[in-house]
């Protein structure tokens, strides 16, 4: 998600607070914000497919390997 997005969702919570969205305005929000939240989960499974655990026997388990490829 880039940066405009971002100030947009900002922007409108601003607003919000301080004189209220119109309808459309709240629509807008509410796509930006679950677009956002798709993002936001998206880098979190990229950087748990990373995570690699040493287990006490000193084997490596690779998460990404054994969990990644998963479906939600």
């Amino acid at each position: 998600m880039d940066n405009i997005k971002i100030d947009r969702i900002n922007t409108l919570a601003h607003k919000q607070k301080s004189v209220g969205l119109t309808e459309e305005e709240k629509k807008e929000q509410a796509e930006l914000r679950k677009e956002y939240l798709e993002a936001v989960k998206e880098n979190l499974r990229a950087s748990l497919n990373n995570v690699s655990i040493k287990e006490a026997d000193g084997s490596i388990t690779d998460l990404g390997k054994k969990f990644g490829n998963k479906n939600d």
